[in-house]
């Protein structure tokens, strides 16, 4: 299967995961998004380090895109991969928290 069609389902199959996530890994995931992604992008996600993470410069860019950024890390910049960490469906979550700008 090319990559091209896998990753929209793995995508779907992420986002109907995110809803299945508890409570208490939400709230862990609220924290290390505050204080892990904050650290690089900054703490009210303007940017730093790392670019800002509002949603207007979230807009334009796939959900697919970024979770996969997310997920893998962004190889020669200071972006690591979380996928030792973090689920598809968390990633995927994390960025809705984004999107929605509920991360502030």
């Amino acid at each position: 299967m090319q990559i091209g069609v896998l990753l929209p389902a793995l995508l779907s199959a992420a986002v109907a995961g995110a809803a299945d996530i508890p409570q208490e890994r939400q709230t862990e995931l609220a924290n290390l998004l505050k204080q892990d992604c904050g650290s690089c992008h900054g703490l009210r996600f303007k940017g730093g380090l790392g670019p800002a993470l509002l949603p207007e410069n979230l807009s334009g860019k796939s959900d697919a895109a970024l979770v996969d950024t997310i997920l893998n890390g962004r190889p020669g910049t200071a972006m690591p991969p979380w996928r030792d960490f973090l689920s598809a469906a968390e990633a995927s979550w994390l960025l809705q928290q984004l999107r929605n700008d509920t991360s502030q």
